[in-house]
């Protein structure tokens, strides 16, 4: 119960706290409202809890066999964050207009979870510090998931929801015009850090 307890507060801090998944969720609060954008969460959510089994049972090793297979998937993370900017900088929220863009996806929200920088590392912390060897890693792999997969919808949710109340504040085009490119900025900034990691492994 204590390891149960444990687990379930690292899940509660990882997923509250400010991160890529959390920015998309509340500029997708602002610009198209919860309901709208509850298909970006779950995507988020499950996805992320996809992730975590996967990388319990042995996508880490994979990495280990074959280390390229990492910074390929960091170059393409990379290119597809700045690509969710330019999405998030462009939408339009339909405030005094008749045309609004899409929200993001359920899967644009999945496929993120495995370019996303901070997942990984939520990811790779978890199953390090919460399991141990032996016959029952498997089944202790699957409480980690499942606990994140019920805390991570409240969790995200509450940037939803806070999206959402600022939508009442930002009210016409032009301030949310400024809040979505403050919000693609941020996103930017996030993947800075990754890009200098491949400037370094390009450039020994």
């Amino acid at each position: 119960m204590e390891h149960l307890f444990a687990v379930a507060l690292f899940a509660i801090s990882s997923s509250v706290t400010p991160g890529p998944n959390n920015i998309m969720v509340m500029t997708s609060g602002v610009n198209f409202g919860v309901r709208q954008s509850l298909p970006l969460l779950s995507g988020i959510c499950i996805g992320f809890t996809v992730m975590l089994l996967l990388v319990g049972v042995g996508l880490s090793a994979l990495f280990e066999w074959f280390p390229p297979l990492h910074f390929i998937i960091k170059c393409v993370g990379v290119a597809y964050l700045l690509y969710l900017a330019v999405k998030i900088a462009r939408s339009e929220g339909g405030v005094g207009t008749n045309e609004q863009s899409n929200p993001l996806s359920f899967m644009n929200g999945a496929l993120f979870q495995w370019v996303n920088a901070k997942a990984w590392v939520v990811a790779t912390g978890a199953i390090a510090a919460f399991t141990s060897s032996g016959e029952s890693f498997l089944g202790q792999n699957l409480m980690i998931a499942m606990t994140f997969f019920v805390v991570s919808f409240p969790c995200v949710g509450v940037w939803l929801v806070f999206g959402s109340v600022l939508r009442r504040v930002l009210n016409s085009h032009e301030s949310r015009r400024w809040f979505n490119y403050a919000m693609a900025g941020l996103l930017v900034l996030s993947v800075l850090p990754v890009l200098q990691e491949i400037a370094d492994t390009l450039n020994p």
